[in-house]
């Protein structure tokens, strides 16, 4: 009997949702057994293809088009450039993207789809290799490629059993587990996916201290010598708050403006008798210039303090880095 929300019992959301998952699971019990060799040979052609500088040129019909497009996306914001080739247009001038060298990567359920397997001929011709995500390993597409992938569920979320929903979920987990495990065996770092997302949020998160800090005449510095007066109006010129006391280039203590509050709070007009090295910090919190500017926010939140000196391995004073330069940035 229909529930009041109108959805039948063996429709109910729960229940597609734990048919993806087993079929999940599933694809995962095939890559640590029978599909782990087939994987280990498309993560080969993948890196040998980058490394004659091809590109995964990834296709697919329809709902498998659609996920064909998103593991394009992934391979390329992990440093395998790769593109989506849409099989119909394919035969009417699109042909022309594929070149001597690229992999296809070809997305089919059925293993059986017209327009990709009348790319095959074209493969040959170029030489291109050719690794597919089917359902059924028997398939022409399969059995046509250089690696044959198997994304088989034992049945579709839909009652009918016939949308696309699961198998098109293994496809979009399986292109994910390849593009990463491509990326590991390339070394892929924090640094180039930095490089290749210098946009929205993940850039944000990906920013280092460098891009940020203050430099050069910027810096508030003073001589650990340099009398309280010296002190006050380097730190009213430069506006951030606190002071460096350096040595040459060295550093060797930190004013902040609370330090130089509770000084006058406690000693008056006396306060002013004091040179920077009587007053300072003489082992304030640093950070390296290469760190990312998240984990800087972290240790100034931490430690409740409002800027962090960077200094390079020898200790000498690269720069500053105030909070208000984070503010705003969406780190977490």
């Amino acid at each position: 009997m229909p529930h009041a929300s109108g959805q039948s019992e063996g429709s109910a959301p729960s229940r597609l949702v734990r048919i993806e998952a087993e079929a999940l699971l599933a694809l995962a019990a095939r890559l640590e057994g029978p599909m782990a060799a087939n994987f280990a040979r498309a993560v080969e052609v993948l890196l040998a293809c980058g490394q004659s500088r091809g590109r995964v040129v990834v296709t697919g019909m329809g709902k498998s088009g659609i996920i064909a497009q998103k593991i394009a996306a992934t391979l390329s914001s992990t440093g395998s450039p790769a593109l989506f080739l849409h099989p119909a247009e394919a035969r009417h001038g699109d042909l022309g993207m594929l070149a001597h060298g690229d992999v296809v990567l070809a997305l089919s359920a059925s293993g059986e789809t017209e327009e990709i397997l009348l790319l095959l001929e074209m493969l040959k011709r170029l030489g291109d290799a050719l690794i597919s995500f089917t359902c059924n390993p028997r398939s022409t597409l399969a059995l046509a490629s250089d690696v044959a992938l198997d994304c088989s569920v034992a049945q579709e979320a839909c009652d009918l059993n016939l949308a696309p929903t699961a198998s098109t979920t293994t496809m979009l987990a399986l292109g994910d587990a390849l593009a990463i495990a491509v990326s590991q065996r390339k070394g892929f770092r924090a640094e180039d996916f930095a490089h290749l997302h210098p946009g929205g949020r993940l850039g944000r998160q990906l920013l280092r201290v460098a891009q940020k800090m203050h430099t050069g005449d910027a810096i508030p510095r003073v001589a650990s010598n340099a009398p309280m007066k010296d002190v006050i109006y380097e730190m009213s010129r430069k506006g951030l708050g606190m002071t460096t006391v350096a040595e040459g280039d060295t550093l060797v203590g930190l004013i902040s403006d609370g330090d130089l509050r509770r000084l006058l709070e406690r000693e008056g007009a006396e306060a002013l008798r004091h040179t920077a090295g009587e007053v300072m910090h003489r082992n304030p919190l640093t950070i390296a210039a290469d760190e990312f500017a998240a984990e800087a926010l972290h240790r100034m939140e931490h430690r409740k303090i409002t800027a962090l000196v960077v200094t390079d391995a020898k200790g000498r004073v690269e720069g500053v880095l105030h909070l208000h330069d984070l503010w705003g940035l969406e780190l977490f």
